[in-house]
């Protein structure tokens, strides 16, 4: 019997939300905030710690070392907080179709540092040591076309986990007003 690995629950919650016009983590989503969705996903998906990136006090949110750098700021952010050998799923606040058994499939390829979905940045799985670290610090310290998810996967040579079309519906995410007005009329309480 193979016994999982203990992993850690990462929701990125720091974005400015300017497209939505209002904080997208706190958006109602089946009764309760979209950050308190997303946190109790990972946690039944198996998450023995789940950790909040961004300026959050009422959730001990871990805040940008190094503001406006979108996603991968808040990842080094938190990073920079856990050991090596740490296994991180991280996922976005604002994609409350995903499902545990979904991030399952991410935890399934044990053996790689990075494990995400055919053609989805996130949710992803990193492997945490020293050259995810160093990957991470140089696309930190590179050109701004350089810092994002998608360069860090491509660095990290991240394996790519294969999705069936109903599975794909979850990878919905909400930026404008019109798309989560269109996702709750979708999927009511």
């Amino acid at each position: 019997m193979t016994t999982m690995q203990p992993w850690t629950g990462v929701v990125l919650a720091g974005g400015r939300s300017s497209r939505m016009g209002q904080d997208k983590a706190l958006l109602p989503w089946h009764g309760r905030p979209l950050l308190d969705q997303m946190q109790a996903l990972l946690r039944e998906a198996g998450a023995q710690h789940v950790l909040v990136s961004g300026d959050r006090p009422d959730y001990a949110g871990i805040a940008d070392a190094q503001p406006d750098l979108g996603p991968l700021g808040g990842l080094a952010s938190v990073i920079a907080r856990v050991a090596d050998a740490t296994k991180l799923v991280v996922v976005p606040v604002d994609m409350p179709l995903l499902s545990a058994a979904l991030l399952s499939k991410l935890l399934a390829p044990s053996q790689h540092r990075c494990v995400a979905f055919e053609d989805q940045m996130l949710p992803m799985c990193l492997r945490i040591d020293v050259v995810v670290r160093e990957a991470l610090a140089t696309r930190m310290a590179g050109a701004a076309s350089s810092r994002s998810l998608r360069a860090l996967q491509r660095s990290l040579q991240c394996h790519r986990v294969a999705v069936t079309a109903s599975e794909r519906t979850a990878f919905v995410n909400c930026n404008t007003p019109e798309q989560w007005s269109e996702l709750i009329h979708e999927n009511p309480d």
